[in-house]
């Protein structure tokens, strides 16, 4: 494991949302991972922080709601492309995505979410802010194209609190 600033995370971390997406991993009763394809990170507050957005009928929304703490992990080496199908199609309400389904839950470092352990960048945040996008405050041909059933994402601000890369 090599610790490494945030920065040298975001054009791998963009590419693969772009290209198949990358893991946001929550604690609950048990850990919950789920695929992502939208996010962001940068300064805020004079802070690095990583933005993700959850649409509000995923169950890591409802424990992301009750949660201090989420971490993303990218996939480097493995395109883990079975893996984010499975984990962007399937609900952690029905499955235990880390029991028998290619990943593993690793204790992160600096919070109580795990990274997936399959993957080979990483960031570990502690939420800061959460924010329901505006159904009033928008574009309306993009939002009329990516919410056609009007369930806006919420947005959850995250202190990138780890950066690092279990890359060997």
């Amino acid at each position: 494991m090599k610790n490494i600033d945030y920065t040298q995370i975001l054009a791998p971390m963009a590419q693969k949302l772009a290209d198949g997406g990358v893991f946001l991993t929550v604690n609950g009763e048990k850990p919950n991972t789920m695929t992502i394809g939208w996010a962001s990170a940068g300064v805020y507050w004079g802070k690095p922080v990583c933005v993700v957005l959850v649409r509000p009928q995923r169950h890591t929304c409802a424990l992301l709601e009750k949660a201090d703490e989420f971490t993303v992990s990218i996939p480097t080496a493995n395109p883990l492309s079975g893996e984010l199908k499975f984990a962007g199609t399937q609900s952690g309400r029905d499955y235990d995505k880390f029991q028998g389904h290619g990943l593993t839950a690793v204790p992160g470092q600096k919070v109580s979410a795990p990274i997936v352990g399959e993957c080979g960048l990483h960031l570990e945040c502690k939420i800061v802010h959460r924010q329901a996008l505006a159904a009033d405050e928008r574009d309306q041909a993009l939002f009329t194209r990516a919410y056609p059933m009007k369930d806006y994402h919420i947005m959850y601000w995250g202190e990138i609190v780890a950066s690092y890369s279990t890359d060997e």
